[in-house]
């Protein structure tokens, strides 16, 4: 097991050979649910939407998922993903792991935090990035919202994914406060 998520009665896994799976907190004899990762590599986060309806993954190459939880095939074609935390330099792209996603409960919207060192703030529903942070000087860990949304916990450590750091950094938690225009979805 990688990552999970409580989404309402549900518990969603994120599990090694790209599974996700998804049992019923009431019941937990059985898996509810058995899915192959949209995303072709490693699952590294997995967080639930809000309004329980489905959950958003994460993986080492630099995409996220929007996945809805109702099998049926009408639901199911509302599912994508897209490429993020990913930068150009001299001509070349470099794929940076997304590990950490955290949703802000009044607006549906979320952060997505890689190891670039960027947060990404998106409208999953209307497949829009809001906003993007300054670069924080190492990648991101983790992110939490505040239960009022105005406030996101940004942890900044290094991750190990090029071995050893040229320089030490130091691991940093932020406390950033957002406002609405950063993370409310545009009409």
């Amino acid at each position: 097991v990688y990552t999970m998520s409580v989404c309402g009665d549900r518990l969603v896994v994120g599990t090694a050979g790209r599974r996700i799976l998804v049992w019923d907190l009431r019941n937990m004899g059985y898996v509810q649910q058995r899915r192959e990762s949209s995303l072709k590599y490693q699952t590294r986060c997995i967080r639930c939407f809000p309004n329980k309806q489905g959950y958003v993954l994460s993986s080492i190459e630099g995409r996220v998922a929007v996945e809805y939880l109702d099998p049926s095939p009408e639901v199911q074609k509302r599912k994508y993903a897209f490429k993020c935390h990913r930068i150009k330099e001299n001509g070349v792209e470099k794929i940076y792991p997304v590990n950490a996603i955290a949703f802000h409960t009044h607006h549906n919207t979320f952060a997505s935090g890689g190891s670039d060192g960027f947060v990404n703030i998106w409208d999953g529903f209307n497949k829009k990035r809001l906003c993007q942070f300054h670069r924080y000087p190492a990648g991101i860990a983790s992110l939490a919202f505040s239960p009022d949304g105005a406030v996101l916990a940004i942890a900044s450590s290094y991750m190990y994914e090029n071995d050893e750091p040229i320089e030490p950094v130091e691991d940093v938690i932020y406390i950033r406060n957002v406002s609405d225009q950063e993370t409310k979805p545009k009409s």
